[in-house]
């Protein structure tokens, strides 16, 4: 996920999360995305979407201002 400072000020989603093929991959993304944005996470979690399960998500790499994950 990468995040931009609207004119208020207010970090706003730029890039919602998306799925890449492997965690090594998903660092590499976020380190280039975060040279672009006011901040970045890369972030993985267990989960069962037919079951609606989800784990707590695992940061694997965070840059610049990033809100709380819930």
């Amino acid at each position: 996920m990468a995040f931009d400072r609207d004119e208020n000020g207010d970090l706003q989603t730029v890039f919602g999360p998306a799925e890449q093929q492997n965690e090594e991959r998903a660092i590499r993304t976020a380190k280039s995305l975060a040279t672009k944005h006011a901040g970045v996470i890369a972030w993985n979690r267990e989960a069962n979407p037919a079951l609606g399960e989800y784990g707590e998500p695992t940061v694997l790499f965070q840059a610049g201002d990033v809100p709380d994950l819930e």
